[in-house]
């Protein structure tokens, strides 16, 4: 396989609404896209304005209604391999619940600096990026769970770099017993990866709405990448809350984000 085919589906959803600081999202969220592309087939998911509070989220009807146009594009794609360039990190509820029902047995990898286990009951801000975690196990606003058909098991779900919650995502992982992932990682057969940008070390990677002191390097994130890649069959890779202040942060974040693709396509080069 070569890395052009790594993945069948390249999805552009530069969702903005579930964060509570996107003045710099739309950029980012372009510019992840004009890079994965590279990858796999673009289809763009329509993004709308703001809304209203609801089911204590924050605009819950644009981002409900994304969310829909987002599954109607993964079954009508019948998308077995999905790149995800987000947008916030709410981008990956269709994606990780389409790919569940496509991939029996299918772990999900959060590479985040955040828990974003909250709930519309917990989260102080009713940011729904801070809600996603909760949502794909099936804890999200009542309209999601209607919605989602395949809610990730918590012993398939694997948190790495996470180091900042609020008391409700604390108490969260602990009731769900939400595990961590071990380096070197053992997984086998398929998994997401969600890779926030935030993990990474701001004194490196700068580029961020939420930056959270520590965290890896750039090649230490990329070496884990490639690590999981080397040993399970990564069917899906979303790449969220990348916020460049200018185009010249844009040009530099790219870079980074390639390498983060290609740590998995290059896995499955021959």
């Amino acid at each position: 396989m070569t890395a052009a085919s790594a993945f069948d589906l390249c999805l552009a959803f530069p969702q903005w609404q579930g964060s509570g600081r996107h003045a710099n999202l739309a950029r980012g969220g372009d510019a992840t896209a004009r890079v994965c592309e590279r990858f796999a087939p673009r289809v763009d998911v329509p993004i709308s304005g703001g809304s209203e509070r609801v089911h204590g989220v924050n605009h819950w009807d644009s981002i409900f209604a994304q969310f829909r146009a987002a599954q109607r594009i993964l079954t009508e794609r019948a998308a077995a391999r999905v790149l995800t360039a987000g947008g916030d990190c709410s981008v990956d509820l269709a994606v990780i619940d389409h790919l569940n029902g496509v991939h029996a047995g299918l772990h999900v990898v959060w590479i985040d600096a955040h828990l974003d286990a909250n709930t519309p009951d917990t989260s102080p801000s009713a940011s729904f990026h801070g809600m996603p975690v909760a949502a794909i196990l099936g804890e999200g606003p009542a309209p999601m769970r209607d919605a989602l058909r395949h809610p990730v098991s918590a012993s398939r779900f694997h948190y790495h770099g996470v180091r900042v919650g609020d008391d409700g995502e604390w108490a969260f992982k602990a009731a769900h017993a939400l595990g961590v992932l071990q380096v070197p990682t053992t997984l086998i057969g398929p998994v997401h990866i969600h890779f926030d940008l935030d993990v990474l070390n701001p004194d490196e990677f700068p580029h961020l709405a939420y930056p959270e002191a520590g965290g890896p390097g750039v090649d230490e994130a990329v070496a884990l990448v490639a690590g999981i890649a080397a040993h399970a069959d990564v069917v899906g890779l979303t790449i969220t809350e990348f916020a460049p202040q200018s185009d010249d942060a844009a040009r530099a974040g790219q870079a980074v984000i390639e390498r983060i693709c290609r740590a998995v396509a290059a896995s499955d080069d021959p």
